[in-house]
């Protein structure tokens, strides 16, 4: 493993010290963290010159999951001066682990894969390839497979989608206050693609945010089975829309259920980027995680040979965690609101999945154990609720979402995905 230093002067621009995760295991954040700042105070910094990186991408830029990846990556990278080799539409099989033993005998000193069925295969490659440094996204195994060169990485998205359930509320309230439906007509859709955790996590918090300003909001969710296909998440908008769902929202890769709600003039939240080129008229927000902060953290430990911690954990703070510009169609006062209310999910006053405002079959949920520790059995392994709120992506956990409470007031259309 090649391990290059730098003055501090040659690297000024690359900022690595403000780039600091929210979750870590074992306090490995803080031991990174460490042996950075040792190196800083001696007038030096990692730069990630002269190393070459692997990403490995589930689809390709027509999926906007997947582009919110590659634009990260090729950001890092290029600031960086680092080598780039982007392996694009890699199913989540026997492909992933080949694509990482390719990017590995190519001479990659860091290899990322960016979906969660990719997790397997590249701890696979790990154990085989113990030099070169892996990391993926969305993954939960890191902190018990307990290699070093092996990582999670995820961020707390749940906020960046709590911010843009406020714009739906917003917005739910102007069409109250201007008639053109009721109080109890202020129901919106959800498009999900499987019902995991991570999709689980999603719709709740946006759905706690919608509520946090329209309290008769509820929900519909349906789910399609992929993270990708445009026919299914079209169809499942159009299905919503049907139901009597007023506002639309997502957590699935396509443009099939923002276009759906284009063409019947119904407002909709994106996922992972701005649709309002195809989308003019019914754009609110869209919530996404910037990798670029992360990618850069990693590429500058692997130059350092410091560690990379296990799980890393973005946040609003560090910008990993962002939400676009609005669209024209938002509500008046909805800038403001989001602003507030950012300000206060990073000091910490609120918090996302505060327990005093859900009930979950009529009841407070005041315990609950998740399961943190995967297994095939998804075993409850860790008790979660503290200080008045679920502590969800908790630095003593792991990063990857584990939030699966079905609180009140979200209906599921089905559930056999």
């Amino acid at each position: 493993m090649k391990k290059k230093l730098v003055s501090l002067l040659a690297v000024m621009a690359m900022t690595v010290s403000a780039i600091v995760g929210c979750g870590s295991s074992k306090g490995e954040t803080a031991k990174s963290n460490e042996t950075k700042a040792a190196a800083e105070s001696e007038g030096e910094s990692a730069a990630a010159t002269d190393l070459k990186a692997g990403f490995i991408f589930l689809h390709d830029e027509n999926s906007t999951y997947d582009l919110n990846f590659l634009n990260g990556a090729k950001a890092a990278c290029e600031k960086l001066g680092v080598e780039c080799v982007i392996k694009t539409n890699i199913p989540e099989g026997q492909e992933c682990y080949e694509a990482a033993c390719e990017l590995a005998d190519a001479g990659c000193d860091f290899i990322f894969a960016d979906s969660f069925g990719h997790e397997d295969y590249m701890i696979e490659a790990a154990k085989e390839y113990p030099e070169v440094q892996f990391s993926h996204a969305t993954g939960t195994k890191a902190h018990t497979e307990n290699l070093e060169n092996f990582h999670n990485a995820f961020a707390s998205i749940y906020d960046g989608r709590y911010l843009a359930g406020i714009v739906a509320g917003m917005k739910l309230n102007e069409m109250i206050d201007n008639g053109d439906i009721t109080a109890e007509q202020a129901k919106i859709g959800y498009v999900g693609a499987y019902t995991y955790a991570e999709v689980i996590s999603g719709y709740t918090s946006f759905f706690l945010g919608a509520r946090s300003v329209c309290p008769t909001a509820t929900m519909e969710v349906t789910f399609t089975g992929s993270w990708y296909d445009e026919t299914a998440e079209k169809e499942g908008a159009n299905k919503l829309i049907q139901n009597g769902c007023v506002l639309i929202s997502q957590h699935a890769d396509s443009m099939g259920a923002p276009t759906a709600c284009e063409t019947a003039g119904v407002p909709n939240v994106s996922y992972n980027g701005s649709t309002v080129s195809a989308c003019p008229n019914t754009f609110l927000v869209s919530s996404r995680i910037n990798w670029e902060p992360y990618f850069e953290y990693a590429l500058n430990c692997v130059a350092a040979g410091t560690p990379i911690d296990t799980d890393w954990c973005g946040t609003l703070e560090n910008g990993a965690v962002e939400l676009t510009d609005l669209g024209s169609a938002v509500a008046e006062g909805t800038q403001e609101a989001i602003d507030k209310a950012k300000e206060e999910l990073i000091a910490g006053t609120i918090h996302t999945f505060d327990i005093s405002t859900f009930t979950v079959d009529g009841k407070a949920l005041e315990s609950y154990e998740a399961d943190v520790d995967t297994d095939a059995d998804y075993t409850p392994d860790h008790e979660v609720v503290s200080d008045g709120y679920f502590h969800e992506s908790g630095s003593e956990f792991r990063s990857a979402p584990y939030f699966d409470v079905q609180i009140d007031g979200i209906t599921l259309l089905d559930t056999k995905f």
